[in-house]
C-alpha cells in the first residue's frame, strides 16, 4: 500500500546505513535538479508539490542520518528548511485558489461570487509575491552551493562508524529514536479543531512519517500498516489545518474586515471542518489507545 508513495532506492537486502543515507540523498538530490526549471517556468502546480516533497525527504534523511554522515560544512538541514518555507507559501496558495475555485465557488448566490472574485484577486496578488520570493530562494547562492556540495560529496561519501553498520541490526534503535515521545503530544487531547497543540502535532507526525520512509523497505508489514494509519491522520490534520487558514485569511482575519460577507462559505467552510474534525477524533482515539500504543511496543521489540 506504502510502496506507491516510496522513492525507489537500489539497494540490497540488508544495507549498510550509510549505503542507505547515500541512495536517499543521490536521488533527491538529482530530483531536486530536475524539477528545478519546471518549478521556475510555473507552468504546472504539481511541480512545485513534487519538489517540496523532495525538499522535504532531503532534509529529513540529512536530519535522520546525521550520526551516520560526515558531509561538509555548508550542507546543513536549516538551510533546506529555509528554502522550504519560501515554497510553502506558494503551495499554500496554489491549493486555497483550486478550493475556493471548485468545488465552492459554483454554488454561491451571486453577491457571495462577486465578493469571493474580489479575495480571489488579493489571493493572487499575495501568490505572485511568493512566488518571485520563491524563486529568490530557489536561486540562491547558499541553496545552489548546498546542493553541488552535496553532488561532489557523493562521488567519494564518507561515514561514521556507525554509517558503516549494517542496517537490520539497528532498525529497532531507528524506530525507538524516530517515535520517541510520539504518544505524549498535547495534540492528542486537545478539544478545539483550531488549536496551535494539532498544528504542532501534524508537524511531528509528518516528521515521523518522512523518517520512516527510508526504512520501510527493511520493516515488517505489520509495521507497514500502522505508518498507513500515521500517513492517513497526518492527512486529516492537514486538511483541518487548511481549512482554519483560509477560513481565517478570507472571512476573519483584520484585513478582511470592510469585505462583504459570505455566510454560505462560511457555512460550507464550517461543515468541512466538522467532518474532519469528526474523522480526526475517531482516528486519535484508536492510534493513543492503550491497544495500539502495546502494540507498537511489541512491534518495535520484535525488530
Amino acid at each position: 500500500m506504502l510502496a506507491a508513495d516510496l522513492p525507489i532506492l537500489p539497494l540490497d537486502d540488508d544495507p549498510t546505513i550509510g549505503d542507505l543515507a547515500l541512495g536517499l540523498i543521490q536521488q533527491q538530490v538529482r530530483r531536486l535538479g530536475q524539477l528545478h526549471h519546471q518549478v521556475l517556468t510555473d507552468a504546472d502546480p504539481e511541480a512545485l508539490h513534487k519538489l517540496r516533497i523532495s525538499l522535504r525527504r532531503l532534509r529529513t534523511g540529512l536530519e535522520v542520518f546525521a550520526p551516520a554522515l560526515v558531509v561538509p560544512e555548508g550542507v546543513q538541514a536549516t538551510r533546506l528548511a529555509r528554502v522550504a518555507r519560501r515554497t510553502g507559501l506558494t503551495r499554500d496558495l496554489d491549493v486555497f485558489q483550486e478550493r475556493l475555485e471548485h468545488p465552492w465557488w459554483p454554488p454561491l448566490p451571486e453577491n457571495e461570487q462577486l465578493s469571493l472574485e474580489k479575495a480571489m484577486a488579493r489571493l493572487k496578488r499575495d501568490r505572485r509575491q511568493a512566488f518571485d520570493s520563491m524563486v529568490e530562494a530557489l536561486n540562491g547562492g547558499r541553496y545552489l552551493k548546498l546542493l553541488a556540495l552535496l553532488s561532489q560529496w557523493q562521488a567519494a561519501p564518507s561515514f561514521t562508524a556507525l554509517g558503516q553498520q549494517r542496517l537490520k541490526p539497528w532498525l529497532m534503535d531507528w524506530m525507538g529514536h524516530l517515535g520517541h515521545g510520539l504518544f505524549l503530544h498535547n495534540g492528542w487531547f486537545v478539544e478545539d479543531p483550531a488549536a496551535e497543540a494539532l498544528h504542532e502535532l501534524r508537524k511531528r507526525i509528518k516528521g515521523l512519517r518522512y523518517g520512516l520512509e527510508p526504512f520501510i523497505p527493511f520493516l515488517p508489514i505489520t509495521i507497514h500498516g500502522w505508518i498507513g494509519e500515521i500517513k492517513q491522520a497526518q492527512a486529516v490534520l492537514g486538511e483541518l489545518h487548511d481549512l482554519t487558514v483560509l477560513e481565517d485569511s478570507l472571512l476573519t482575519h483584520p484585513l478582511r474586515r470592510k469585505a462583504s460577507p459570505m455566510p454560505t462559505l462560511h457555512l460550507a467552510i464550517s461543515q468541512k471542518q466538522e467532518q474532519y474534525w469528526q474523522q480526526w477524533q475517531a482516528q486519535a482515539g484508536q492510534l493513543s489507545s492503550d491497544t495500539n500504543r502495546q502494540n507498537l511496543h511489541r512491534l518495535i521489540l520484535a525488530l
